[in-house]
């Protein structure tokens, strides 16, 4: 077992409802109108969504199925494996009560940055290059408040601050493993 690399966490987080949308999938394909009434989103937040997982190659629009105006989707094999990971994530999510709209596009990066061992702000800023030192900030303080990291101030001159894994971190981390 090996958690999925930061890469595919961060494009999986780039919109929200992506790993919601992979899981609604993995029972096979569904129309766009399925898939909206299942994850219950707006239209065009979906069209987003959808793209994004197209352009990444996790998702296809049937060839062979219907009108073209109702289109159904499938994932490709890639998107089948990643499937499995976000059934596994909703279910932690399930377990932990955290809402799909609690969950922030930092959530899951943080929270594999953290189990990656990075514990102060800077190494997790310098993991994560792509979000902004406020992104970082207010992603960390999320974390905290919904008990998936802990905040130790550590007593020195200048005092520093670690941020840990709590218990229901390390749950939402083991979500992210492949197998």
């Amino acid at each position: 077992m090996s958690i999925l690399p930061l890469s595919t966490v961060l494009m999986l987080s780039r919109y929200r409802w992506s790993i919601a949308i992979l899981a609604a999938l993995s029972g096979g394909g569904a129309r766009f109108v399925e898939i909206l009434k299942g994850v219950g989103l707006s239209r065009d937040s979906l069209s987003r969504a959808l793209k994004q997982l197209i352009d990444a190659g996790w998702v296809i629009r049937n060839p062979g199925h219907g009108h073209p105006l109702r289109p159904e989707y499938l994932l490709t094999e890639t998107g089948k494996a990643l499937a499995r990971t976000a059934d596994s994530v909703i279910a932690a999510q399930n377990r932990l009560e955290i809402p799909v709209q609690d969950m922030s596009r930092w959530t899951l990066p943080l929270v594999h940055v953290l189990a990656d061992g990075h514990h102060r702000f800077n190494a997790i800023e310098r993991a994560l290059p792509e979000a902004s030192p406020r992104a970082v900030s207010m992603g960390l303080k999320a974390t905290v408040m919904q008990q998936l990291a802990k905040r130790k101030v550590l007593d020195g001159f200048p005092p520093t601050t670690e941020y840990l894994l709590a218990r229901n971190g390390r749950y939402l981390a083991e979500a992210l493993e492949i197998s």
